[in-house]
């Protein structure tokens, strides 16, 4: 089971959105050097507490500053976007560093209504409809020399495409035959559902001759329970942060948050946010894993853990990596 990365760019306190981006092209060949299989990063609009907005600049800056490790984006969201232009920016990106970049393609649109509105859209149903399919075929379009227009430097480069499932996004990677990326946004019962309706409905494309599934989820390593459990809180505190009062914040030290005197509805959306990722020593992530590849079957597994200490998220992605049961 293949391990890859996903990072969002997350400010820190005392850390701006700049520099937030410098780690993030640091943190690259780092892992690179730890034997990770690809290195993605993220499209966010209007979101204080995250730098990474525009996916194709920044993979651009983390190719040129890497050398084997495949980088692409998880993902560029293409209801922001016309498919031309996103073929034209991964058409330059695999002719700057060919056989080494992938397009993960999302539907999802900005987190408030006013983003939404800058992004030229009414609501957030007006983006997630069936459209996204029709887009991401136009976008494979171009990559096989098919449409009316061309797209250079597109046409016929191979540039893997992935779909990121939200709502009905496993059943357009099935019926394109691209490969699934999926995390358990919904709870594991959903998860495995839509992974077992991808596999059964999955039509054999010249993308992908046979399903392929990467489980997108975070991920924490400690020599200690607790410490790969207090990982976790700064990312956490963020989303129930974030669901209280409708933006990230930077994040924050796990001792200042365990320390708040939070308020019940925060309490119980700091509580869900921690659910759900797999953490603790090696031994106890290494069985942890080989149980979610015995359930669902994931080919890889696409690593999304942020924290406010980087020297200890290195520390947990080091200790992943030495793992022989998940490691490739």
């Amino acid at each position: 089971m293949k391990l890859s990365v996903l990072d969002r760019s997350r400010t820190r306190t005392g850390v701006g959105h700049a520099e937030a981006l410098r780690e993030t092209v640091a943190f690259a060949r780092a892992v690179e050097a730890l034997g990770y299989h690809r290195f993605w990063v993220s499209e966010h609009h209007g979101v204080p507490g995250v730098a990474g907005s525009a996916p194709t600049v920044l993979a651009a800056a983390v190719a040129a500053a890497t050398s084997r490790i495949r980088v692409g984006t998880g993902g560029v969201m293409l209801p922001n976007h016309r498919p031309l232009v996103v073929a034209e920016q991964f058409g330059v990106l695999d002719s700057l560093f060919p056989g080494r970049i992938d397009m993960g393609l999302g539907r999802s649109v900005g987190f408030t209504e006013p983003v939404r509105r800058a992004l030229g859209r009414v609501d957030a149903s007006s983006a997630t409809s069936d459209g996204f399919e029709e887009q991401v075929g136009e976008l494979l379009s171009y990559f096989a020399d098919t449409a009316a227009v061309r797209a250079y430097p597109a046409p016929g480069r191979a540039v893997p495409a992935f779909v990121l499932a939200t709502g009905a996004g496993a059943g357009v990677a099935a019926r394109l035959g691209l490969p699934l990326v999926i995390g358990g946004f919904r709870g594991e019962e959903a998860m495995l559902s839509a992974i077992a309706g991808y596999r059964s409905s999955f039509r054999p494309s010249a993308w992908a001759a046979e399903p392929y599934v990467v489980v997108s989820l975070a991920v924490a390593v400690a020599s200690t329970t607790e410490d790969a459990w207090r990982l976790l809180v700064p990312e956490a505190w963020s989303m129930a942060y974030s669901r209280t009062r409708g933006e990230f914040p930077a994040l924050r030290a796990p001792e200042d948050i365990l320390s708040l005197a939070m308020r019940p509805r925060e309490r119980q959306y700091f509580e869900e946010s921690l659910r759900g990722h797999v953490f603790g020593t090696p031994t106890e992530v290494a069985k942890a894993l080989d149980g979610l590849r015995a359930r669902t079957g994931a080919d890889e597994v696409l690593v999304t853990t942020s924290t406010h200490d980087r020297a200890a998220l290195l520390d947990s992605y080091r200790l992943l990596a030495d793992l022989p049961a998940v490691g490739g």
